[in-house]
């Protein structure tokens, strides 16, 4: 299976029509069609799904879809780091979740690009759940991850922010008027919570017997779009604390009794990081206790 056929269904996967597909790859109808089907014969399955105008991936094709996007990912992944280990240049791949402590690593990053200009950064919102994943897989070299997280597998740089769990709500909501929330006030309340197993035990453990109780409507993984489900009133949501600037008409109240959590930057533990990876982590590393990067906060 060669990376420039995976290129070529790729290609028609996406534009759903083989004739739209090899004129973008400037190749003709006819010798793309042989690609296609050759991959078939190659794994012994049918990929699409031809109709006179158009093309549909069956569920072989839908499967191979996302191994591919992968397997092209890590191919340019090693060819930059090829090209980059004569020079100090090439790409950093990042995977952040919902944090405050973002701010403080994009601080860390301009810095860094402005020593290394050749050095350049992907940086992909997802959850943590996601981000260990595609660790795992090589697809990213660093995850900004909130606690609570299984670290033993990584490698780990503790951020310098703490975050407070707390509620989001409406500011004509009654709650609005509290300086802090017990569960008890939750009770009756139409909630939005994270989705993350490891997260929903911690906040079982402050909840205690209530949790069972709780009237959940919706679970979020990323907080943007939490955002706009609390403005429209579907609910009140429980979160980490956050920019009150960012959201106005809603206000952020700390829950009582539960503690500020972290996060990581973590990478895989005994895995070979590109050159531009080590040297960016070994400059987090110096800047990890700067006074100036938390007093901005």
């Amino acid at each position: 299976m060669e990376l420039r056929v995976l290129n070529y269904f790729l290609t028609v996967a996406r534009e759903e029509n083989i004739t739209k597909a090899a004129n973008l790859l400037h190749m003709t109808q006819p010798t793309l069609s042989r690609q296609i089907r050759g991959l078939e014969e190659e794994l012994n399955v049918k990929l699409l799904e031809r109709h006179s105008h158009y093309v549909r991936l069956t569920e072989d094709g839908l499967m191979l879809r996302r191994y591919a996007q992968d397997l092209l990912e890590l191919a340019e992944k090693t060819k930059q780091e090829f090209v980059g280990s004569r020079t100090l240049a090439g790409k950093i791949s990042i995977g952040c979740g919902d944090t405050q402590n973002m701010e403080v690593l994009a601080a860390w990053m301009a810095e860094f690009h402005r020593q290394y200009p050749l050095i350049t950064f992907q940086v992909q919102s997802k959850t943590a759940d996601v981000v260990q994943e595609q660790i795992e897989n090589g697809l990213l070299d660093i995850g900004l991850l909130m606690e609570p997280v299984d670290v033993m597998k990584y490698e780990v740089l503790r951020m310098p922010l703490l975050e407070s769990w707390g509620i989001l709500v409406q500011e004509s909501s009654l709650l609005a008027e509290k300086e802090n929330i017990h569960p008890d006030d939750l009770l009756e309340v139409p909630l939005i919570l994270p989705e993350r197993i490891l997260v929903q035990s911690h906040l079982k453990r402050w909840f205690g017997g209530t949790y069972e109780k709780l009237h959940q409507v919706a679970t979020y993984n990323l907080l943007l779009n939490t955002i706009y489900m609390v403005r429209s009133g579907l609910g009140t949501a429980i979160c980490y604390d956050f920019h009150q600037q960012m959201t106005p008409g809603l206000r952020f109240i700390p829950l009582k009794g539960i503690g500020a959590v972290g996060a990581v930057l973590a990478w895989k533990k005994q895995q070979a990081l590109s050159k531009a990876a080590r040297i960016f982590l070994g400059y987090c590393h110096t800047h990890q206790d700067d006074p100036q990067q938390t007093s901005e906060r």
